[in-house]
């Protein structure tokens, strides 16, 4: 079997990070760790899909928390109108980079459509000062509220973070989860946070469709 081929590098957290090819696969690992692959993106298109499908016309906002190797922004893309806006918050700059040169075909160079905006901020951060209201958000920054690889991301998914993405999203909005697996406890945090839920199996993974809820007789904003 070939090696691993080290395509470039950089530090998140202090740790290294490092994009490496073999046979036409790239992987981003951090410390060692995988982070991400090529090999098997079904459940990044089934993340866009369950956010965006019911977005066909007008000039519907979608937000989406984590860049990775850009197959959830494609997803998107593939389904939204020409007249979607799409923001992407990533926090690493070299992610970003690498989707704009070595991963660029993995998204048919989805950072080149018009439609999109990258943000580099923590998502966390971004949800909390952005003035935007979104239609959807798309959230896959880590393996989900329970198998954390960066423990600073434990906020996203506490009472805090999940008010925030409630804030940013219009009135019926919908918040989809990517997560390594089932979470009982996130689903009662959602609820409690004002979201209707709906749990689905994604392959080995699990997405939490969240659908903000609107108060009898007002729209929630």
């Amino acid at each position: 079997m070939k090696p691993w081929k080290t395509l470039a590098t950089a530090t998140a957290d202090g740790q290294p990070l490092v994009l490496s090819e073999r046979d036409g696969v790239f992987v981003i690992r951090i410390a060692g760790k995988e982070l991400m692959s090529s090999l098997d993106h079904r459940s990044e298109d089934a993340l866009a899909a369950a956010g965006v499908e019911g977005l066909k016309g007008g000039a519907p906002r979608v937000l989406i928390g984590g860049l990775g190797l850009g197959f959830t922004v494609r997803a998107a893309l593939d389904r939204l109108p020409k007249a979607a806006r799409v923001v992407v918050v990533e926090l690493s700059d070299a992610v970003v980079e690498w989707n704009r040169g070595p991963l660029k075909a993995l998204s048919g160079g989805a950072l080149d459509d018009p439609r999109v905006c990258v943000e580099l901020a923590e998502i966390s951060r971004y949800v909390v000062k952005t003035s935007q209201r979104f239609e959807a958000v798309l959230l896959d920054v880590d393996n989900g509220p329970q198998a954390l690889s960066r423990p600073g991301n434990q906020q996203l998914y506490g009472s805090a973070g999940l008010s925030a993405f409630h804030q940013v999203l219009a009135p019926g909005g919908l918040l989809v989860v990517w997560s390594a697996g089932p979470d009982q406890r996130f689903v009662d945090k959602l609820h409690l946070a004002g979201f209707d839920t709906q749990v689905i199996r994604s392959g080995k993974h699990t997405l939490f469709l969240a659908r903000k809820r609107i108060a009898k007789g007002r729209a929630t904003e």
